[in-house]
């Protein structure tokens, strides 16, 4: 697939994205919308908190246009959790996600489970290409989510969670010691808040990846402890710290070649 075609259709389904309500950013959901397009072998691409279904959207429309089957959405869609977002008095998000997937013409693209991810782990068997973990960011549920579906990954497999580089301490703590401090991670990086890691077990030895998993891991640990003391960060030196390590993270948009260049399953050094 052209370059010129895959951005077409980011293009496209960020304008659906953008009409629904949720908290990920253009930068975030372009992103997402890539890895599920472009991440390689064959596979399902698998949603864990949907919400309102704003990642949803994205995620079905790409993997309609590219012809890569459904999205299966896993989220109970209750509230409260001490990191659910904001349902403004409404006991359930479930109606409004429908309303959305309909309203974006993807509802057919969606394989939907209104459960908890950990229910469905118990009885998954399929291979995952695309891991988007969006759901319980304490450092328990966060983790539950990367272990319980890490058996499924195929090689070259894409893990992406979201609200890694924020204030969320377990998204922040999993990422740092499930990915970045794996050898079975090869490619890593961030995105906006998301932080996210190409699975290649048994070939993210080599000096190459451990350098860069370690580079990366220098401003995600130094943010560990100011994200510990919650979303509000208090004091003028917190504040400066999280402004400096994070500026220390790059996380900027992430273009379509460079994406395959680093997630192709072939030596490192050798060019696109």
């Amino acid at each position: 697939m052209g370059g010129g075609t895959i951005e077409r259709i980011i293009d496209a389904g960020w304008a659906r994205v953008r009409e629904t309500a949720g908290y990920l950013s253009e930068r975030e959901a372009r992103f997402i919308m890539l890895a599920a397009a472009l991440a390689p072998g064959s596979g399902d691409v698998v949603e864990i908190g949907s919400f309102k279904g704003r990642s949803t959207v994205g995620l079905a429309y790409v993997s309609r246009e590219c012809g890569l089957g459904r999205v299966v959405a896993l989220d109970p869609h209750t509230a409260p959790a001490s990191t659910d977002p904001d349902l403004e008095g409404e006991s359930a998000s479930y109606d409004a996600f429908i309303a959305n997937l309909d309203r974006a013409g993807v509802r057919d693209v969606v394989e939907i489970h209104r459960a908890f991810s950990h229910d469905v782990a118990r009885t998954w068997s399929r291979p995952i290409r695309l891991l988007w973990i969006d759901g319980d960011h304490t450092y328990e549920g966060a983790l539950a989510d990367v272990r319980l579906f890490r058996p499924h990954l195929i090689p070259g497999a894409i893990v992406a969670m979201h609200d890694v580089l924020g204030t969320f301490e377990g998204s922040l703590r999993v990422f740092a010691d499930e990915i970045l401090r794996s050898n079975d991670f090869g490619p890593v990086g961030l995105c906006g808040s998301i932080g996210w890691g190409q699975y290649r077990p048994g070939g993210a030895r080599s000096l190459f990846y451990r350098w860069a998993r370690a580079r990366l891991s220098v401003p995600i640990r130094r943010l560990i402890p100011i994200a510990r003391r919650g979303r509000r960060i208090q004091g003028v030196a917190d504040k400066y710290a999280y402004k400096l390590w994070r500026a220390l993270a790059p996380h900027g948009a992430v273009p379509a070649r460079r994406f395959v260049r680093m997630t192709r399953l072939a030596p490192p050094n050798k060019q696109l």
